[in-house]
C-alpha cells in the first residue's frame, strides 16, 4: 500500500510540475483555437496554486519568478510528504 502511494504522490508531483512548465512556455507564444483552449484548461488547474505565489513575490522588472519559486515549492512538498510515507525524517 505504502509503495503505492509513493508512486501516486511521486507521480502528481512530476506531472503538476510538467503543467506549470508548459503552461508558463505556453504564456510565451500567441495562441489560437485548441491551442488556445488547451491553454486555459491547464492555467485552471495551476493558476490557483501560482496565484498564491504572485501574490507574495513580486515582479523582478517584466519578469514573473513566481512560477520557478512554485515549481521548487510543489517539489519541497513532494520530497517532504514522500520522506513521511517512506518513514524517514
Amino acid at each position: 500500500m505504502s509503495a503505492i502511494l509513493v508512486s501516486v504522490v511521486r507521480g502528481f508531483g512530476q506531472f503538476y510540475g510538467l503543467l506549470i512548465v508548459i503552461y508558463v512556455l505556453m504564456s510565451w507564444f500567441p495562441m489560437r483555437g485548441v491551442l488556445y483552449d488547451v491553454y486555459r484548461v491547464i492555467g485552471t488547474l495551476v493558476e490557483p496554486y501560482l496565484g498564491l505565489f504572485r501574490r507574495i513575490i513580486p515582479l523582478i522588472g517584466a519578469v514573473d519568478i513566481s512560477p520557478i519559486v512554485a515549481y521548487f515549492v510543489l517539489q519541497l512538498i513532494v520530497d517532504g510528504v514522500l520522506m513521511l510515507l517512506q518513514g524517514g525524517l
